[in-house]
């Protein structure tokens, strides 16, 4: 993706697809298929969890919902680390926009959950 992508929702899928896709290059190995089913669920449960947050309940549901993304986030870029370290995918650097994906992700997270508590504890 060159133009960045400011709908989160769009952006989130265009994640999710990615991350198949490179699930789906991974090598058929015990190794390879374990990585695979990890990142496979952790990176494709923000675009999931983030539907539940628009759809959240309460302020509070919102927050949490939101913190789920980001812990998935955080783990997905756990497991893209250790495809690069290992590697498991060649060359390795095939791995940096999605790295550097990931981190732009977990900043929005972080910052609209920040925006979000802060708004919880002006309403109190």
């Amino acid at each position: 993706m060159n133009k960045r992508e400011y709908d989160l929702e769009e952006r989130l899928l265009e994640y999710s697809v990615r991350i198949i896709k490179l699930v789906e290059k991974l090598p058929n190995t015990r190794t390879g298929n374990h990585v695979a089913g990890q990142l496979m669920k952790s990176g494709t449960s923000p675009y999931a969890n983030h539907g539940e947050a628009q759809a959240a309940e309460s302020l509070k549901d919102f927050i949490h919902k939101m913190r789920i993304c980001l812990k998935e986030l955080r783990e997905s870029k756990r497991w893209l680390r250790l495809i690069q370290r290992v590697p498991l995918i060649k060359p390795p650097d095939k791995v940096d926009d999605l790295l550097q994906e990931t981190e732009e992700l977990i900043k929005i997270f972080a910052t609209s959950i920040r925006t979000a508590e802060k708004n919880r504890e002006n309403k109190k």
